[in-house]
């Protein structure tokens, strides 16, 4: 077995583990030296997401990604466009599309809510 083949996923992973590590420390560090300066511990209360339509972006996303993969192949075979260049630009310009579709559904459904 090759030494790149472990290395490789080990230097990955560490190299995850040790963003992440750093990230809670510093953010732990932080928090205790408000704690010291007598800050309000409301101040660490993050307010929750609303996931409520996660499932409809990433539904429009993957509906954009998947015409766009279409409109590629079709491109591709019946114009003179290289496929390295129409699947790419279809994917980009459908799956954008449809999220910027989603951006405004959300905003009309959330001035229809307020």
């Amino acid at each position: 077995m090759n030494a790149e083949a472990i290395l490789i996923p080990l230097i990955v992973f560490s190299s995850i583990f040790g963003i992440f590590f750093v990230w809670i420390s510093t953010r732990n560090k932080e928090r205790m030296a408000l704690i010291e300066k007598g800050a309000d511990a409301s101040l660490f209360a993050t307010k929750k997401k609303s996931f409520r339509n996660l499932t409809l972006k990433i539904g429009m996303l993957a509906v954009g990604i998947g015409i766009g993969i279409l409109m590629g192949s079709v491109i591709s075979t019946y114009t003179m466009l290289d496929e390295e260049v129409a699947f790419p630009s279809m994917i980009f310009l459908f799956g954008g599309s449809f999220l910027v579709g989603n951006a405004f559904l959300e905003k009309k459904d959330q001035s229809e809510n307020e």
